[in-house]
């Protein structure tokens, strides 16, 4: 049990302070700046979308007054098997000369949407988008400046949770994405992070690779295939798109859960990532592949405290306690203060790991999450 303690600890400690501070001090060690410029090669843009009739009008208007050369700039959209207005509303964009549509009459996930819309992409830059977020009008320009380093081979953009008047969400899911950008830019400072935000992110056209189909993770996929051809992937917080802080506890849940289980897809349709061929494996199984063991280690934290005697394991397992039951009180909606924000912090984490619980459920269970197919 004193031995199960102690894996336990050392694992939650390294993969959410070890691993950062092990960032922090490789990045003051072996510093590696962007050496950006002001450029404005092509860039394509492209996005896939399915029944999104009610965000496409707002999305398209956004990416169609970008502060990008118009005679530089193309925007490709992809229908998915939409079965509402939003194929008709992609023909009427088209219909200006403002977009290049590509409808697929049956729904085949958005990585096969991705693979039909990459190779016909003019631009000497790609850059990723989804429907939801809106996009700075300077955004792209301020992105495609990393690519006047040669080293570079993608760059993401960040995604900020709130509002641009009201500034960024501090709170809950906000405040757990402030540290996750955080390690990216830690990440990118001395070598490449790990994956992008798929909101917003860029690569050279000539990097790209075709994706397997129904694969849930492309912001990932593509990243790491651009880091095993020799280049970097950076994080360039200047280039930001906005999205809702909170989308419903349960949507926003249910995302995670997505997310965690696509992490287990890559490795499961992507061996390489965790082999020699990962130019970056030592990061990749610290940011993506540990966190997903977090909840195992929890509960046997959990089992060997309550088993094991004495003041130290006694005292450990009242402050396991105490933190779960904190995290029952971001559930009372007349909290203030210090404590709120802290049940608020309290309350994310234990959802995490849930999610991860549940997307390690849908891994061994064979079960497939939308919208990857």
């Amino acid at each position: 049990m004193k031995w199960l303690f102690w894996c336990s600890a050392a694992l939650v400690l390294y993969a959410y302070l070890g691993y950062p501070v092990w960032l922090w001090l490789r990045s003051r060690w072996r510093a590696r700046q962007v050496g950006r410029s002001a450029l404005t090669p092509s860039v394509s843009i492209v996005m896939v979308v399915r029944d999104e009739e009610a965000a496409l009008h707002g999305k398209l208007q956004n990416l169609t007054t970008l502060d990008y050369p118009s005679d530089r700039l193309e925007i490709l959209v992809v229908s998915d098997g939409s079965s509402d207005g939003t194929a008709a509303i992609l023909q009427e964009w088209a219909a200006r000369g403002a977009i290049h549509p590509i409808i697929l009459t049956e729904h085949c996930g958005k990585a096969r949407g991705l693979n039909q819309a990459m190779p016909l992409a003019q631009g000497e830059v790609v850059v990723f988008t989804d429907v939801r977020q809106s996009i700075e009008p300077g955004a792209i320009r301020l992105l495609v400046e990393n690519f006047a380093d040669s080293s570079v081979g993608c760059a993401s953009g960040e995604l900020m949770l709130g509002d641009p008047q009201g500034g960024e969400s501090s709170r809950g899911m906000g405040l757990y994405w402030k540290v996750e950008k955080k390690v990216r830019e830690l990440e990118s400072l001395s070598g490449s992070t790990i994956g992008a935000t798929g909101a917003l992110y860029a690569a050279r056209k000539t990097l790209l690779v075709e994706l397997p189909p129904d694969l849930i993770l492309d912001d990932v996929f593509l990243p790491m295939s651009v880091i095993r051809q020799g280049f970097r992937v950076v994080f360039d917080p200047r280039a930001r798109a906005w999205d809702k802080a909170n989308l419903g506890s349960g949507r926003e849940f249910w995302r995670k859960v997505r997310t965690l289980s696509g992490n287990y897809q890559l490795v499961e349709a992507a061996p390489w990532l965790v082999s020699r061929e990962n130019p970056a494996l030592w990061d990749f199984v610290s940011h993506k592949l540990l966190r997903l063991m977090v909840p195992f280690a929890l509960a046997g934290l959990l089992l060997s405290t309550a088993w094991l005697r004495g003041p130290f394991f006694l005292t450990c397992l009242a402050a396991q306690i105490g933190f779960y039951t904190l995290s029952l009180l971001a559930a009372i909606p007349t909290r203030l203060g210090v404590v709120g924000r802290v049940a608020d912090a309290a309350l994310t984490f234990v959802l995490l790991n849930t999610a991860a619980l549940v997307a390690f459920r849908n891994f061994a269970l064979g079960r497939k999450t939308a919208w990857g197919r």
